[in-house]
């Protein structure tokens, strides 16, 4: 592993994007949202996935200078076209519209064609909590899941964010893909030339597999649960339902017809709608009662629940977000680290780009 500081990593990743002739608006924003990803321990979804990016550009997959628009709104509801853009822009353009809507009428609800991968979900769900408000984000993906039962890659990881503030304790965040594990850390199973548990895929007829590789060689990710013995029924309907509400309601591209970030998989010439689909929204807390109560209330209950009795001396009962702040925390004094299969890729970019990419 190889360390790198907050500070080094942002301005690389912003200078990579302004390379793709990003404006600096949105190269510092999709620099945020990516490190965003790596400060919180989602190392999937951090700088390991900025090749990709300028791969997606490279093939004109990717509009560096988008127009992004509303093209259809209620008083709490938006529709908006990315045009193509990094979904690590559009996404947060797009919360940032929820919070104005329910600021108004006490929620706010966007669904969002027309874009690119947006990095973790939990970012902008998170958005929403300075302003009192709880923030929901989801949207799907790269077609490598197999509904329960069948050897079709018909779904993405599709991710939800939950973002709820509270008082004094730091905020609930629950991020989590609707597969057992998401297509990123078989990657990083792969640089690390390790087996993936039992559960997290299957071979190309449908048979458990614990190669990392699976996918590339015709397998598929497997839904939460892994198993129907185990509940994979009931992650198959959490990822089907974050398909339906960030494309169908969008005017995005759904199930076996979304476009790929990877680059083994080719686009679907016979599209449903445009580009991939996200859903975010946010909900004024003192719509529905005070703030102050809702937040003292929260307070009580994380307090509860991390006092909850462990199995064993060993473990601790942990609220969601917990890992990830503790993970920020960590890593904003001691910086990253990243897997040296990683920091080739970076370099390479670098070489590419005429950039230098340096630990401080």
């Amino acid at each position: 592993m190889i360390k790198f500081s907050f500070d080094a990593l942002k301005g690389f990743t912003k200078n990579i994007f302004l390379a793709m002739a990003c404006d600096t608006s949105h190269a510092e924003l999709a620099s945020e949202v990516l490190l965003a990803a790596d400060m919180r321990g989602v190392d999937s979804h951090g700088v390991a996935r900025l090749i990709g990016y300028v791969r997606l550009w490279e093939n004109a997959r990717i509009n560096s200078q988008p127009q992004i628009r509303v093209i259809h709104e209620t008083p709490s509801t938006t529709v908006v076209d990315g045009d193509r853009g990094l979904g690590l822009v559009v996404a947060p353009k797009a919360m940032e519209i929820a919070i104005q809507k329910a600021n108004k009428v006490g929620t706010g609800w966007v669904a969002i064609k027309n874009s690119n991968h947006f990095g973790i979900a939990g970012y902008h769900a998170m958005m929403a909590l300075q302003h009192d408000m709880i923030g929901m984000a989801m949207t799907n993906a790269s077609p490598l899941v197999a509904p329960t039962f069948s050897t079709e890659k018909l779904l993405g990881t599709n991710p939800i964010a939950v973002a709820i503030p509270a008082q004094k304790e730091p905020a609930f965040v629950a991020d989590f893909a609707t597969t057992t594990a998401a297509n990123g850390k078989l990657e990083i199973l792969q640089r690390k030339q390790e087996s993936a548990p039992l559960g997290w895929v299957q071979t190309l007829e449908g048979l458990p597999s614990t190669n990392p590789g699976e996918l590339k060689q015709g397998g598929a990710l497997l839904p939460l649960g892994g198993d129907r013995e185990h509940g994979s029924h009931k992650g198959y309907c959490l990822g089907s339902i974050v398909d339906i509400f960030s494309a169908i309601l969008s005017g995005a591209n759904y199930g076996p017809w979304v476009p790929p970030f990877v680059s083994f998989l080719p686009v679907a010439d016979d599209p449903v709608g445009e580009g991939i689909g996200h859903f975010v929204g946010a909900m004024r807390i003192d719509a529905f009662r005070p703030a102050d109560e809702f937040k003292k209330h929260m307070d009580n209950w994380i307090q509860r629940f991390r006092g909850a009795k462990a199995v064993n001396d060993r473990e601790r009962v942990y609220i969601p977000g917990d890992p990830e702040r503790i993970s920020e925390e960590i890593r904003r004094k001691e910086g990253i680290s990243l897997l040296p299969a990683v920091v080739n890729d970076l370099r390479l970019l670098g070489e590419k780009f005429g950039l230098d990419l340096s630990p401080d």
